[in-house]
């Protein structure tokens, strides 16, 4: 269509250029009438032109990606994402609830850990409310109903609430680390208004670093349906392997490694016999207590571990895997083969059902971990002592 209109223009223009001459001041008119012409036909003969070749070249690109692409089988993901999805939104709405109103109507003094664990169950919530519109859209076969922007606002809080719960277990486990190996110096450096401080920067850096997704995030008609991409759209791939990659090293390689560093020091420390032992006086109770506090530390330990090998690290390989085989096969097919990048998808979608399952890993950090939320939660008041002649007996109320 736009190569007739230009042959429409060219042999239009060429017409009032070569016009029959009868007699000089026609010719003269009919000379300057074509010149005119053509200098308002030029730009738009160039404009088609660049148009015209933008089109061909865009066609080769597609052209080109699709014979690279590889086309495989997925339709396990609209049962598996679905299902998997409901269980944590079901079992991660109540705990993440839960949690909620332990910490802002039981808990009176707000703590450092408080603090972090009421930023973590906010993550954890925000991201626990997206999941209905995932569950739909996975049911229905990848057939997304509503709006570009709302699928870009779902993914990019599915990523914020992933990074955010990697930050925020990692303040957890500095703020446990102080704690336990400088008890003495950590009451200059722990506070509760440096932790909000440092909640506020969490908070200001996911927001940053995942801002790009709302860019990458496309929504894309493939038929009769259409396409809410996970990652973005395939002409964006290679500049989204980039983003994905950085993202990946600063807020998931850097944070594990202090994770695992801070935990292996806390371990090293709680396995040392004289730790927290302290002098043996009024019945030993010093020694119960260190040993109590000893066993929370223990515990928050192993469930941070376990949020980490379990729901983050196999996501961030698999996925890893994924994109490194994808980007080769379109770099150059010869050298990745289909199956491979087949068996890298299957394996990145078997473990997003384990990232989302960090939504009910934290409240049962808070729940297990710490004793004072498990007495907030079935809190009860005791009225003071009686004096030692009033004869009336100690009762216990309900709160």
């Amino acid at each position: 269509m736009i190569s007739f209109i230009i042959w429409l223009l060219h042999i239009y223009s060429f017409g009032l250029t070569e016009s029959p001459r009868n007699t000089f001041n026609h010719k003269q008119q009919c000379e300057d009438t074509s010149h005119r012409i053509v200098r308002i036909i030029a730009p738009i003969q160039c404009v088609l032109s660049i148009k015209m070749a933008s089109v061909d070249n865009n066609k080769t690109n597609q052209t080109n990606f699709t014979a690279n692409y590889c086309h495989f089988n997925d339709d396990f993901k609209y049962i598996l994402l679905p299902v998997s999805y409901t269980l944590v939104f079901v079992i991660g709405l109540a705990l993440n609830a839960t949690a909620l109103y332990v910490i802002v109507f039981r808990t009176k003094r707000w703590k450092p850990s408080t603090i972090y664990m009421f930023n973590l169950t906010v993550c954890d919530t925000l991201y626990i409310f997206t999941l209905p519109f995932l569950i739909y859209y996975y049911a229905d076969k990848n057939d997304w109903p509503f709006s570009e922007l709302f699928c870009k606002l779902i993914r990019f809080l599915f990523y914020a609430n992933l990074y955010g719960s990697i930050l925020f277990l990692s303040c957890i486990s500095l703020h446990r680390f102080v704690g336990i190996c400088y008890p003495v110096r950590s009451l200059n450096w722990v506070s509760a208004r440096q932790a909000r401080l440092v909640s506020l920067a969490v908070w200001a850096c996911v927001l940053f670093c995942q801002a790009p997704v709302l860019y990458f995030s496309r929504t894309r008609d493939v038929n009769t349906e259409r396409i809410c991409h996970d990652t973005t759209s395939p002409e964006l791939f290679d500049d989204f392997l980039v983003y994905s990659s950085v993202i990946s090293v600063l807020m998931f390689a850097l944070p594990f490694m202090v994770v695992m560093v801070c935990n292996g020091l806390m371990v090293r420390k709680l396995l040392d016999t004289g730790w927290g032992s302290g002098a043996r006086t009024e019945e030993e109770r010093g020694g119960l207590t260190a040993q109590r506090s000893k066993q929370k530390s223990v515990k928050m330990i192993i469930i941070v571990l376990a949020a980490f090998m379990l729901c983050f690290l196999p996501f961030h390989l698999t996925r890893s895997l994924y994109y490194f085989f994808r980007y080769l096969r379109q770099v150059n097919p010869a050298q990745i083969s289909c199956s491979l990048v087949e068996a890298s998808s299957v394996a990145y979608k078997i473990t997003r059902p384990l990232a989302s399952a960090n939504s009910c890993v934290d409240p049962i950090l808070y729940f297990l971990a710490g004793q004072d939320a498990r007495s907030n939660l079935t809190k009860k008041r005791k009225l003071p002592p009686p004096k030692a002649n009033s004869g009336i007996q100690t009762l216990t109320v309900e709160r």
